[in-house]
């Protein structure tokens, strides 16, 4: 069960409490099946428990593989993609832009 708190800390049934993103970043990934190089996302998260990042690769016939690391590390498909897409809750404030002028 996921959870948020007012403080954008995410509880993850028992495995993790007060989780924290700390970055979201992109990330080249070498598969051994591939000969070419993937991007990917890296999540880094700290919580009560540990830290940890969880490695999303998108591939090109629209599969989606994650990847544990840290905390993270031997932890099923299913968590690690719950757990990812509980710490990409999109806000409810709107998206900042910056204007173009002239």
């Amino acid at each position: 069960m996921l959870t948020m708190n007012d403080d954008d800390r995410v509880e993850i049934g028992s495995l993790l409490t007060n989780a924290v993103l700390r970055s979201l970043e992109r990330a080249p990934i070498r598969m051994r099946e591939s000969g070419v190089t993937h991007s990917g996302w890296r999540m880094e998260i700290g919580s009560d428990q540990g830290s940890g990042s969880i490695m999303l690769v998108e591939l090109p016939d629209g599969r989606s593989v994650y990847r544990g690391e840290g905390m993270f590390l031997g932890w099923p498909r299913e968590q690690l993609e719950a757990a990812y897409g509980a710490m990409r809750e999109v806000p409810d404030e709107p998206r900042f832009e910056l204007q173009q002028l002239g």
